[in-house]
């Protein structure tokens, strides 16, 4: 069992930058692809971007060139450097880890991401 707890998230203006974190308890990640996901009002929760344990990355094609997510192993930490923000990137944003031997997947609360002027 692990828990998961975003957080980071706020009110920043379009063109700023965001770094949210994600700490992991209970469990250690070395054996969990990390992802970041998002869902906006009236959308289906979506794939940000994910790191496997080895440092691979994937991105969404929207957010690609402008996130980054990263993995601290001896903090137990994921992270999500979000930067150029536009108003369509206003969503919560969820951390979730899955265990790469037993499958199961686990999620955080969740950390509100809003981009206004």
């Amino acid at each position: 069992q692990v828990q998961l707890v975003e957080s980071g998230g706020g009110l920043v203006q379009p063109g700023g930058s965001l770094r949210l974190s994600c700490a992991a308890s209970g469990s250690v990640l070395t054996l969990y692809v990390m992802s970041w996901y998002r869902q906006a009002p009236g959308k289906e929760r979506e794939l940000v971007a994910e790191i496997t344990s080895g440092g691979s990355t994937t991105y969404a094609d929207s957010v690609k060139g402008r996130c980054t997510i990263s993995r601290d192993y001896l903090k137990n930490k994921m992270y999500l450097q979000m930067n150029s923000l536009t108003p369509e990137d206003t969503a919560v944003y969820y951390c979730n880890g899955q265990n790469m031997d037993t499958m199961a997947r686990y999620w955080g609360q969740g950390t509100q991401v809003t981009v206004s002027s």
